[in-house]
């Protein structure tokens, strides 16, 4: 085993992790941890992983530890980002045909003038925190609209989506308290669905719920228990990401601000600089997988059953795939990052984060004449595998 010293607890990985996954890309780029799973940060390795159906998440196989990993409450369904073929294939078909690129972009408009009110509120005031005014509001909302959830319920949810996003690091960060509140986070997302989707059998609706309880692939439908994870999926994964996505996003032209300039000079680029952010520094740094096949990579034996992790944002940031890496370049192209995954399990809601994610900087960028940081301290979320600040404190002045 490579000797290194990689700790991702770390404070100060934290604060910046790419020194230290450039360190290990450079000196251990297929490299066994301590805990006994392996950790990859070279892009054709993550790539061939996703690609490779050797790899999966082994839900029917059980070869998930427990003790270990995340893991679904008890008596509650597997969302279909952790399941393998066939059980994967057949709900992802039956969630593709409603949660289709047409209903994504009927949102546009109605989006746009969700972003102009919360800016205009936020430019108004001239120092604010983004997290809280709008890069956490924004696509919460955006979601909620989606899938139907009612104004009156929607702080109560995000509550709910915020305990749960800080509980999806590996079970062994976690206290029996931790998993125990995010346990009855996921609990009430169940009881909370199921009541909504009781309404939308009965009275019917112009929301993704109701296009999810309709759809049909051959007679087949999703389950009760498959729609129910669905919802909370959808719901979790489709703004807390998209959250950091415009944090870190406008961070980093605070960091750089020439590439704010080329952006205010060049409205055309808006399109790469979201797929920038992304590579950049992406919200979820890391995703896992299990070894379903005894396999050989890159001269290492991998047994059925180990766990690997695969580290994108150590990946997005290897010189043999992205010319100068460390570099923020608005105008990147061509630009294959991996922040929504690949193979099968290639992020259902790209989509909507990147149109959102393109309007949100459109505006923010064109309705502010200054952007600047009210602090140079940032506070990251404690979450390993979602990288995000807890706050993003600028002040604001009226283009």
């Amino acid at each position: 085993m490579t000797e290194i010293d990689f700790d991702p607890f770390d404070a100060a990985h934290r604060a910046d992790p790419y020194p230290y996954y450039r360190r290990l890309r450079e000196t251990a780029p297929v490299w066994r941890s301590p805990r006994g799973a392996w950790v990859l940060t070279r892009y054709h390795d993550c790539t061939q992983v996703f690609r490779d159906p050797r790899f999966g998440h082994g839900s029917r196989q059980r070869l998930l530890d427990d003790s270990k990993w995340r893991r679904p409450a008890p008596g509650k369904a597997m969302p279909f980002i952790l399941l393998d073929p066939p059980e994967h294939t057949r709900q992802r078909s039956l969630v593709n045909k409603a949660f289709t690129p047409r209903r994504v972009q009927r949102l546009e408009p109605w989006i746009r003038r969700l972003i102009d009110s919360m800016l205009e509120e936020a430019v108004e005031r001239g120092e604010v925190d983004l997290v809280e005014t709008f890069a956490h509001p924004l696509p919460a909302t955006v979601i909620s609209e989606l899938l139907g959830v009612p104004v009156r319920d929607r702080e109560m949810v995000r509550e709910w989506s915020r305990v749960i996003a800080r509980g999806v690091d590996p079970d062994y960060q976690h206290s029996p308290e931790q998993k125990e509140e995010r346990n009855r986070a996921l609990a009430a997302f169940d009881g909370y669905f199921r009541e909504l989707v009781a309404d939308r059998r009965r009275t019917g609706g112009d929301d993704l719920l109701t296009e999810l309880i309709a759809a049909r692939d051959n007679g087949s439908a999703l389950s009760e228990g498959e729609l129910l994870a669905t919802c909370t999926m959808i719901y979790v994964a489709g703004h807390e990401t998209t959250t950091d996505l415009l944090s870190n996003g406008t961070l980093a032209l605070l960091r750089n601000p020439g590439e704010l300039k080329r952006l205010r000079d060049d409205p055309g680029l808006f399109t790469s600089a979201v797929e920038e952010f992304l590579r950049y520094d992406p919200p979820t740094q890391l995703t896992r997988r299990t070894v379903l096949s005894d396999l050989t990579l890159d001269g290492h034996e991998f047994r059925r059953g180990e766990q690997v992790v695969l580290v994108r944002g150590a990946a997005n940031r290897d010189p043999e795939v992205f010319p100068d890496p460390d570099r923020l370049d608005v105008g990147r192209s061509p630009n294959r990052h991996i922040a929504f995954d690949g193979g099968p399990h290639f992020c259902l809601g790209a989509g909507l984060a990147r149109l959102e994610g393109r309007l949100a900087f459109e505006a923010l960028v064109s309705k502010a004449r200054t952007i600047e940081a009210a602090t140079d301290s940032i506070a990251y979320k404690d979450n390993l595998t979602i990288r995000g600040p807890k706050e993003l404190l600028v002040r604001l002045t009226r283009a």
